[in-house]
């Protein structure tokens, strides 16, 4: 009789099989020469709407830009962390059979691929703004906590559906928007397709990775974590962004995380990473503790706080 090990095993052989059946070279897959100069998202899928600021059109086009420039230098950084941190695996590993390192590599090799594409994309939106948090003191906290999570595997692996559920949320909101632009739709979707995989791969190992866990990752799941996320998604806009179109950087970098659409990205994103916590023990329903509440806007038990916030877009999805 198979074991829930070898199921699993062969769960990971699965994802392994497809990814090698479908690789995509972002090169060769779309039209980079197609994303004119103007808007790539539209009015209601930018980080200020519902604030009270007035911009023209060339504000807005540029806004556009700019964020989506920020999220995509958010995501090659990601992805970069996660090649480092599954090298890392894979050079400490007694056992190179294990399955899980023939597919770490093919999930290095798609986020290479996704880096590419993002850079490429990048390049062509042409951003101007600069980053604050890439100061030295950002910089320095960025390292330790990397640092940290090369070496905490069941915490890297909760930082890492982070990684993967975030922008999924926002690729899925802007694909099916009709007013972005279309290499954006276009690329959006094959990074999805392809981080479908990689969030499967993150939910089949969590189990295993808690169960190895110590007194000391396990809080660290519990209640840093979240804290962790919270930096994460908020940062993955920066307040050099909003600056390129006249606004004060920090208080509307502060503003725009604080409105209902920003606050519903969030929840919705985050949501499905505590329910897996909860699903394999790692968190107990009505004692959820207090920074993952905050974090998914839940309350004890994980049920959605009273006015859930809609998502984005979702007018313009429906009409």
């Amino acid at each position: 009789m198979a074991t829930a090990t070898d199921r699993l095993d062969d769960r990971i052989d699965r994802l392994s099989r497809v990814s090698a059946a479908e690789v995509v070279e972002p090169e060769d897959a779309f039209d980079w020469g197609s994303l004119g100069p103007g808007q790539v998202l539209p009015d209601d899928l930018l980080s200020v709407a519902g604030l009270d600021v007035a911009l023209g059109p060339e504000a807005r086009a540029r806004l556009s830009r700019e964020e989506l420039a920020a999220m995509l230098a958010s995501g090659i950084r990601f992805e970069a962390i996660l090649e480092a941190a599954f090298a890392v695996e894979l050079a400490e590993a007694r056992d190179l059979r294990d399955p899980r390192h023939t597919y770490m590599l093919h999930e290095i090799g798609e986020e290479s691929r996704h880096q590419r594409a993002f850079l490429r994309l990048h390049e062509h939106l042409a951003p101007r703004a600069r980053n604050p948090f890439h100061g030295p003191l950002p910089r320095f906290l960025a390292r330790r906590v990397t640092r940290l999570m090369l070496r905490r595997r069941a915490l890297f692996c909760v930082m890492l559906l982070a990684g993967e559920e975030i922008p999924d949320l926002l690729q899925k909101v802007a694909s099916e928007h009709p007013g972005t632009d279309p290499l954006v739709r276009a690329v959006n979707r094959y990074h999805r397709q392809e981080e479908a995989r990689h969030l499967a791969f993150a939910r089949a190992v969590l189990p295993e990775r808690w169960a190895a866990a110590g007194a000391v990752e396990r809080w660290e799941v519990r209640h840093l974590a979240p804290v962790l996320i919270r930096v994460l998604f908020d940062t993955m806009l920066h307040p050099g962004v909003y600056e390129t179109v006249g606004l004060p950087g920090f208080p509307t970098w502060r503003a725009a995380n604080r409105t209902p659409g920003r606050r519903a990205l969030r929840y919705r994103a985050t949501r499905p990473i505590l329910a897996l916590l909860c699903r394999h023990g790692a968190i107990t329903r009505g004692r959820i503790p207090r920074g993952w509440r905050s974090l998914c806007g839940v309350d004890r038990h994980g049920e959605p706080l009273p006015g859930d916030p809609p998502l984005p877009g979702a007018a313009a999805r429906a009409a």
